[in-house]
């Protein structure tokens, strides 16, 4: 069975007042200028604040139906590169709408600029929330070498907004080899677990994470919305301590 998507894509699916998700569509990971047929999908977060600004966490690729539709449910304002990874469509979004506010994650400037990926940052993404968002939205620094990323926290609806930290792919849309690589690194569906490539940074910097995993537990998040794979639901305090208990960070 080849990849599939998580669809309808480019469409806002709400999960809470304020705050929904759009799938987007397939990615393809790039190693040394080499497109692997790894198809991998998206998925970008959308937070309504109480100012009318939009959140645009991990924003897809720019489509002008969905650009449209967000335009009804407020002004977008806010686009979030949570980690060096997830910049590439900030500067389609930012030229869509000139008055946007593209935060940078640590390294992603860099990671642009030899890239050639034509986005301007404006601001750096702090351990502390911004004031523009900080009575709505939480946020941290989950450690991880050289894959560390911004972890937010929607306070009203508890969700817990990751990137990469946890994935969660389903094996039935995926192809081979990827979905038997998958399974092998137990990434997968209804498991979960932490990114491979954060794992051994974890251990080493074992103080960080577990400030950080304190945190995220003493948020209590009802939800996890994911860029990768499968969302959780429900159940998100038991996932939280299955799956960051089981990385041996505590």
């Amino acid at each position: 069975m080849g990849a599939s998507l998580y669809e309808p894509i480019n469409v806002y699916k709400p999960l809470a007042p304020d705050i929904g998700i759009v799938d987007g569509p397939f990615e393809y990971l790039t190693v040394g200028g080499i497109r692997l047929p790894l198809p991998f999908t998206t998925r970008m977060t959308v937070v309504r604040l109480s100012t009318g600004h939009l959140f645009l966490h991990s924003p897809i690729k720019f489509d002008e139906r969905l650009a449209k539709e967000l335009r009804g449910l407020g002004r977008v304002r806010h686009l979030v590169s949570p980690n060096q990874f997830h910049y590439a469509h900030i500067g389609e979004w930012a030229r869509a709408f000139p008055d946007t506010i593209a935060w940078a994650s640590p390294r992603v400037r860099r990671r642009a600029r030899a890239r050639h990926v034509d986005v301007d940052f404006t601001r750096d993404l702090d351990v502390r929330a911004p004031e523009e968002w900080r009575r709505e939205i939480d946020q941290l620094l989950f450690p991880g070498g050289y894959f560390k990323e911004f972890i937010f926290f929607h306070k009203v609806s508890r969700t817990l907004i990751l990137t990469d930290t946890i994935i969660n792919i389903e094996l039935n849309k995926i192809a081979e080899p990827w979905r038997t690589a998958t399974k092998l690194a137990g990434m997968y569906h209804p498991y979960g677990r932490i990114f491979f490539g954060m794992r051994v940074p974890l251990l080493v910097q074992r103080g960080k994470a577990n400030a950080a995993i304190g945190k995220i537990q003493s948020w209590r998040p009802r939800r996890i919305v994911l860029s990768h794979g499968r969302c959780f639901d429900a159940d998100a305090d038991k996932v939280v301590r299955r799956i960051f208990g089981a990385a041996g960070a505590r």
